[in-house]
């Protein structure tokens, strides 16, 4: 008994480092977060496939902006406000949550950003203190750990209003989604290592998820959500509990 509990007591501490590890990489990557989305520098892939990427980006906007207009939003894992910008064109109260003070910094920095209420906070820790009409999360579901897959959702369940939606956005498998000097470890690795510009490296959490089985794992959780790929680069889905 002892043994046992003394290794539960070591796999907690490893998680609590690896998550710590986690929010040091993005706040050290705040600054260069865009580049990835926008395909820049080492994730320029050239035209082609950034235009598709670009493509696929521009569909799932389109997703998103049909759910609008939504009164009260809360918006997880904010970053660098790539999609606050298109929360804002929907709704009548925005709130957006992230770890990292530097991802909120340059969120606040840009346009119209006076009207979101920023909390800075670890999204392991946060409770919501209202509920929301939607919540949305955007490459953050890959960074939750999978033994804490069935407490988040729990957490964003009690945070939902009772006709509330969910709408999120993560990455499918596929090197072309990062870096030209990063390789992507296996598929069903959850545990990947993350190189800066400087060459400071770091490990994460990042879970590649298949529609089909996070949309029955989701269902055995209570939720009626519709996991979809927008083509080659990313999986959204949408729905509200059961």
């Amino acid at each position: 008994k002892q043994n046992f509990l003394i290794g539960i007591h070591m796999t907690n501490d490893k998680h609590q480092k690896l998550i710590k590890e986690q929010m040091e990489y993005y706040s050290g990557r705040a600054s260069e977060y865009d580049q990835w989305f926008l395909r820049q520098e080492r994730y320029d892939k050239g035209e082609l496939v950034n235009a598709r990427w670009l493509k696929e980006v521009a569909s799932v906007r389109t997703e998103l902006a049909a759910l609008g207009p939504v009164t009260e939003v809360l918006e997880l894992a904010c970053g660098t406000g790539l999609w606050t910008e298109e929360l804002l064109k929907i709704s009548s109260s925005l709130t957006a949550v992230d770890g990292s003070a530097e991802m909120i910094t340059i969120n606040k920095s840009k346009p119209g950003r006076d009207k979101v209420n920023f909390v800075q906070a670890n999204l392991f820790e946060w409770q919501a203190q209202k509920k929301y009409d939607l919540i949305f999360f955007s490459f953050w579901l890959s960074h939750v750990p999978p033994e804490k897959f069935n407490d988040f959702w729990q957490m964003v369940k009690e945070s939902l209003t009772p006709n509330g939606q969910v709408f999120f956005i993560d990455s499918l498998y596929t090197q072309e989604s990062t870096a030209f000097n990063q390789k992507l470890r296996g598929k069903k690795d959850t545990i990947v290592s993350r190189v800066l510009n400087d060459g400071t490296e770091f490990e994460i959490v990042k879970v590649f998820y298949d529609p089909d089985q996070l949309q029955k794992d989701l269902k055995n959780l209570g939720w009626n959500v519709n996991v979809l790929k927008s083509g080659k680069y990313f999986l959204y889905g949408g729905g509200g509990v059961i």
